[in-house]
């Protein structure tokens, strides 16, 4: 398979891959920037914040800042954490508004308790699947960055997660480690009949379990293609 057909966290660690040139590329991409502000919009329409109030917000993966300028649209505060170096660079050099962390989320957030009014993340979270290193287990890897992000959220907070799932293990592992980590909430899926408009949206509850959203595009789900994938606060040891 050549380079270009392949999934980005297979070719390279993200540090890696979202070099200097990879990431001014990314953030000069009209389609992409078309593309990250829509999926932020669905993000943060699935979190279900107050009305006219304004949140602070965590950003995983938040990049060059792409998500985070339609946080800022919303009039929303919020903190982006990202584990390349290069793309922080290209958030400064672009002045987005919101502050900015590098970190490696698999480690854990470096976050005081109850922090974020809520968290988004858009085409992070499967990177966490991949072990890069011999020292690297992409279970305790999730757990880490699962059970610091329950403690840094409200209690009520919500997390979204536009996820790119290589196949439905992959998913199983990452809504167990959710779930050992006291969360409830489910898989979202937008469009689930469309191969081009299908989108994954982890949605996770903290404290408080909430009702679980219908996927857009659901009521035309049809010969068993469900819009929606539940779990419960059964902690698995």
């Amino acid at each position: 398979m050549s380079s270009s057909c392949r999934r980005p966290e297979h070719i390279a660690p993200p540090e890696v891959f979202y070099n200097e040139e990879e990431a001014k590329k990314y953030t000069q991409n009209s389609r992409i920037i078309e593309v990250q502000n829509q999926m932020s919009e669905r993000a943060v329409e699935l979190l279900s914040l107050p009305e006219d109030q304004t949140c602070l917000l965590l950003d995983v993966g938040c990049g060059s800042g792409l998500s985070g300028d339609y946080l800022s649209e919303e009039g929303h505060h919020w903190v982006g954490v990202d584990i390349s170096s290069a793309m922080l660079d290209v958030a400064v050099e672009r002045e987005v508004e919101g502050g900015l962390v590098l970190a490696d989320m698999g480690q854990g957030l470096p976050f005081r308790a109850g922090t974020f009014d809520g968290c988004i993340s858009i085409s992070a979270l499967q990177w966490l699947c991949n072990a890069d290193k011999k020292s690297h287990s992409p279970p305790r890897r999730l757990h880490s960055f699962f059970s610091s992000l329950y403690s840094c959220l409200t209690r009520g907070a919500r997390a979204v997660f536009q996820i790119y799932p290589e196949n439905s293990e992959q998913l199983e592992l990452i809504t167990a480690q959710a779930m050992r980590a006291g969360f409830t909430g489910g898989v979202v899926v937008d469009y689930p009949n469309s191969t081009k408009a299908k989108k994954f949206f982890l949605c996770l509850f903290a404290g408080v379990s909430g009702v679980l959203p219908k996927g857009l595009g659901s009521e035309t789900a049809e010969r068993g293609v469900s819009s929606q994938a539940h779990f419960t606060t059964q902690r698995l040891r």
